[in-house]
């Protein structure tokens, strides 16, 4: 499975991988094959046509490099979202830990505050994309964020991600049409709040 740091280690990696190709220098001088080739033809064959695929080969790998980088950040943060997000959930609900519920009052007030947040910050996303509550580690304090596409929230915002909520349209369609709203109110119902509360123990650590 994918950390949630890996998306954005593959397209480090992916570009770094990359070196630019160069111009090989000729082993004799352009008139060296006269009067065979003369020395204006090699000019303009190495100094310009051989020069030309270079040039044109870097910036075919450059603009593959930057496809690849999309790629893998699309295809990997929508990995790695659905995979907590499926963690996220369950039938019988629950409750956070005494330790979770604690730091959700003292950096929201109540649970139903952060709820609130969290499902306005959700609905409000213009497209596609996910809402979550993360966990800041250098500022010690959950967060609401939220994170356009498949962006990974760690990768993107530094947060840990916590609890995801998907407002993808495929997420909810079927069931709430273009309610938006009532499904994010709906899905506090299913919240995994042992998994979320597990998630936020170990981000402590």
């Amino acid at each position: 499975m994918f950390g949630t740091r890996s998306v954005g280690n593959l397209i480090r990696v992916a570009g770094a991988c990359r070196q630019k190709h160069s111009l090989p220098d000729l082993p004799y001088e352009y008139s060296a094959l006269e009067p065979v080739i003369s020395r204006e033809i090699m000019s303009l064959h190495h100094s310009k046509h051989h020069a030309t695929y270079v040039a044109n080969l870097n910036a075919a790998e450059e603009k593959l490099a930057a496809a690849q980088a999309k790629a893998l950040k699309f295809n990997g943060g929508g990995h790695i979202n659905h995979s907590i997000f499926w963690q996220n959930l369950s039938a019988s609900g629950g409750k956070p830990s005494a330790t979770l519920a604690k730091a959700i009052e003292q950096d929201f007030g109540s649970l139903d505050n952060m709820k609130n947040q969290l499902a306005a910050a959700s609905v409000a996303v213009q497209g596609s994309g996910w809402g979550w509550l993360g966990y800041n580690k250098q500022m010690r304090k959950l967060q609401i964020a939220t994170c356009v596409n498949q962006d990974p929230l760690q990768a993107t915002t530094g947060l840990i991600p916590l609890f995801g909520i998907d407002v993808w349209e495929h997420a909810y369609y079927l069931q709430y049409k273009n309610v938006r709203a009532d499904y994010v109110k709906a899905i506090f119902e299913v919240a995994n709040w042992n998994d979320i509360s597990s998630r936020y123990e170990n981000a402590l650590k």
